[in-house]
C-alpha cells in the first residue's frame, strides 16, 4: 500500500505486520528512478518505507516521524549531500542512534572512507540490490 503525504511516498509492508512491527526506513535521493529502485527494494524486505527527494526534506520528516528505524541516502545530492545529512543525524541527539547506510553510483575509496569515519553504517554501491539491504539490516539488527 503507498500512498503520497507531502511529496513523500509512504508504503507499509503487507503481510501482517502493523507499523510498530515493520522497520521503518527513510530512502533519500534526488533521482526520482534511484528513489523509486531503493523503496522497492526495501518494500520488497518487508519495511515501511518513506521515500524523499533531499536531505532537507530528510531532517523535516526526521523532526515530525521519530520512529525512523534506518536511513539509505544517496551521496551526490543538490543543496545537501548525503555526507551532510550524515553528518547532521550524528550530530543530534535527538537522531544519532538511527543507522545511515550511503549509496552511490561512485567507488570513490577517500568518499567511502569518509563516511564510514563520520559514522555511516555501510556505503553501497549503485545499483544497490536486495542483498545488500539484508546484510546491513541482519548486521545492524543482530
Amino acid at each position: 500500500m503507498a500512498s503520497v503525504v507531502g511529496g513523500a511516498v509512504v508504503a507499509a509492508a503487507a503481510a501482517g505486520g502493523g507499523v510498530g512491527a515493520t522497520p521503518h526506513v527513510l530512502a533519500v535521493d534526488d533521482s526520482s528512478v534511484d528513489r523509486a529502485i531503493i523503496a522497492a527494494i526495501l518494500r520488497s524486505s518487508r519495511f515501511r518505507v518513506t521515500a524523499v527527494e533531499s536531505g532537507k526534506r530528510a531532517l523535516e520528516l526526521l523532526g515530525k516521524e521519530p520512529d525512523v528505524s534506518m536511513i539509505f541516502t544517496d551521496y551526490w545530492m543538490p543543496e545537501m549531500t548525503g555526507y551532510e545529512l550524515l553528518k547532521k543525524v550524528k550530530e543530534s541527539s535527538k537522531l544519532k542512534q538511527i543507522p545511515v547506510v550511503i549509496m552511490s553510483s561512485e567507488n570513490v575509496q577517500t568518499r567511502i572512507s569518509r563516511c564510514l569515519e563520520e559514522g555511516a553504517e555501510d556505503f553501497l554501491v549503485k545499483p544497490v540490490r536486495a542483498s545488500d539491504v539484508s546484510r546491513v539490516f541482519s548486521r545492524v539488527h543482530r
